[in-house]
């Protein structure tokens, strides 16, 4: 896992979450991942298990979904799914949807709580436009896999909170672990939530801003080791991000691809 210090932006999302978790105010630090992800338990807490704000909560609006890491389209095998992580951004997920509309593509955004909350226009804007909610967190702590089934639980129940007051009353459908940092409990929490864990297959770096050509390449190159393709929209200067998928889409198109969103 490739870990990044000093981003100023994912500072102010911790410190915004002050106010909405005890436990939020813990430093942490972006990562991106190519390939599965390695899950890693949470570390031992009995107490915190049998205290933990809803730590066996009933499903809300439907049934509770598998708490298998999801990857596959319910497209098929030639279904492709977008993912755009870390928003929403009042300077990027516009363009992003533009893109989007542009090309007919619906998409499953994966919103930090405090950015939700920020931006509730956005959000309902995400859910018109037909696109699907994932919750990823409150605070994007990518250390939370190491963390008390308390952190886990306010992490997950407060994001799933404020995306579903943001869009207004819309809830997110999926659960995605920052960095990938998912455990076997937070992966039942969500799911009992109404919230299939979603992993990704092709992570096209575009958060590391490595030129847009190379954003491409890289999605091109690994489009074959799965269907879900990991895009972001905030955390920074998104422009190669944009660019990127403005060329992108189509050229899947052209390769036979469909878009479809994560199986439930």
């Amino acid at each position: 896992m490739v870990r990044r210090a000093g981003r100023g932006w994912h500072g102010r999302v911790l410190a915004a979450a002050v106010g909405v978790t005890a436990v939020a105010a813990a430093t942490s630090v972006w990562t991106a991942q190519a390939g599965p992800v390695e899950e890693r338990p949470a570390r031992a807490d009995a107490s915190a298990h049998s205290s933990a704000p809803n730590a066996r909560p009933q499903p809300r609006g439907g049934s509770p979904v598998s708490a298998d890491i999801a990857h596959a389209s319910d497209r098929g095998t030639r279904g492709v799914n977008i993912t755009i992580d870390d928003g929403p951004d009042p300077v990027w997920t516009p363009q992003v949807l533009r893109v989007l509309r542009e090309n007919g593509v619906k998409a499953t955004f994966c919103m930090v709580g405090t950015q939700a909350r920020s931006h509730p226009d956005l959000v309902k804007a995400v859910v018109a436009a037909g696109h699907r909610l994932c919750d990823h967190t409150v605070s994007h702590d990518t250390t939370m896999a190491t963390k008390s089934q308390t952190y886990q639980s306010q992490q997950i129940l407060d994001a799933e909170r404020m995306i579903t007051e943001a869009s207004g009353g819309v809830r997110p459908l999926y659960y995605r672990a920052p960095g990938g940092a998912f455990t076997p409990y937070s992966r039942r929490l969500a799911a009992s939530r109404g919230m299939r864990p979603l992993g990704w297959n092709v992570d096209s770096k575009d958060f590391e801003r490595p030129g847009t050509a190379a954003v491409i390449a890289t999605v091109k190159k690994e489009i074959s080791n799965g269907p879900t393709v990991l895009f972001h929209d905030a955390g920074g200067d998104r422009s190669q991000s944009v660019a990127a998928l403005r060329e992108v889409l189509p050229w899947l198109k052209q390769q036979g691809y469909s878009f479809g969103f994560p199986v439930r």
